[in-house]
C-alpha cells in the first residue's frame, strides 16, 4: 500500500542502513544518513534544503541530516537538512521539523507539530498534536507537551536577537499553554492547561494561570490517582514506553546515578 518503490527520488551521498523502508512520493536529499530498521512512510521529505539552494543553486552544498536507527517517520513528515535525530524518533503525520533542531533518542512528535528550528529536545520527550516551538527553545528529556501549546522566542516582536524557552526534565506542559520567550520553567514541574506563562520557576513547580503563577509544590498539591497517591511525582505511577517500565522509577534512577 505504501511501499511500492514509485517516484521514490534518493539524491546522491545518502547513506541508507539495513532493514529500512522508504514509502512511495518520498524523497530524500543529499548528505542525509538513514539508520538501520528506520521506517519513513509515503510523501515525505528529508534533508529538505535551506534558503541558501534557492539563491545560490550552483554553488550551494546540503548540510548532513541524520536519522537514528529504528525511527518510524510517517506520511508527509518534511525535516530539513542540518539536523540530528537520536534512535527510535517517531513523527506522526504532516509535522515539520526545520534545519538546526537536535532531538534525542525515543522521542516522538505528534501529527501537525511545527519545530521551527535551531532547538533541542533530550530523550523519551513527547509532543502531542499541534504543538509549535518556536526558534531557540531548550527542551529536556522526559518531556511531554500536550495539543495546541505554542513555545515563543521574541517578547517584543518583531526584534532580535531571539530568546527561547527552557524547559527541564519530567516536566509536562498542559494542552493550550503558552510560553514566552526567556520563559525557564525547570525540572519536575506542571504547568496547567490554558496558562500563559513568563518568567522563571523553580524545581516541583505547579503553574497555572494567566498570567500563570506559582501555586505551590507539585508534590504537596491535592493531586490523587485512583489509588489514592498522589499523581506527581508523575514518574512513579507512569512508566508506558519508559526505561523504568521493568524496574520501577526509584530503582532505575539508581542506576543512572551509579553510572
Amino acid at each position: 500500500m505504501k511501499f511500492n518503490n514509485k517516484n521514490v527520488t534518493i539524491h546522491n551521498d545518502v547513506k541508507i542502513g539495513s532493514n529500512v523502508e522508504i514509502g512511495d512520493n518520498t524523497t530524500i536529499y543529499p548528505n542525509v544518513i538513514i539508520g538501520d530498521n528506520t521506517i519513513i512512510a509515503n510523501d515525505c521529505v528529508i534533508g529538505e534544503p535551506i534558503n541558501d539552494y534557492y539563491r545560490k543553486r550552483l554553488e550551494y552544498v546540503n548540510p548532513p541530516t541524520k536519522i537514528g536507527s529504528d525511527s518510524l517517520i510517517r506520511s508527509h513528515t518534511i525535516i530539513y537538512c542540518n539536523s540530528e535525530f537520536g534512535n527510535h524518533l517517531t513523527t506522526g503525520h504532516r509535522v515539520t521539523i526545520r534545519e538546526k533542531t537536535i532531538i534525542g533518542n525515543h522521542s516522538s512528535v505528534g501529527s501537525y507539530c511545527d519545530i521551527q528550528g535551531d532547538c533541542v529536545i533530550g530523550n523519551y520527550s513527547r509532543l502531542h498534536s499541534y504543538v509549535n516551538v518556536g526558534q531557540k527553545a531548550k527542551i529536556g528529556s522526559f518531556v511531554f507537551i500536550y495539543p495546541y501549546v505554542t513555545i515563543t522566542n521574541d517578547l517584543t516582536p518583531p526584534s532580535r536577537p531571539l530568546k527561547g524557552v527552557f524547559i527541564g526534565d519530567y516536566t509536562q506542559i498542559g494542552t493550550n499553554s503558552t510560553l514566552l520567550s526567556t520563559s525557564k520553567i525547570n525540572q519536575s514541574c506542571l504547568v496547567a492547561a490554558g496558562s500563559i506563562v513568563f518568567g522563571e520557576y523553580e524545581n516541583d513547580s505547579f503553574i497555572s494561570g494567566n498570567p500563570a503563577k506559582r501555586v505551590g509544590k507539585l508534590s504537596k498539591m491535592p493531586f490523587f490517582n485512583d489509588k489514592g497517591n498522589r499523581n506527581y511525582p508523575w514518574q512513579k505511577h507512569f512508566s508506558e514506553g519508559l526505561p523504568w517500565a521493568e524496574i520501577g522509577f526509584e530503582d532505575w534512577s539508581k542506576l543512572q546515578n551509579d553510572d
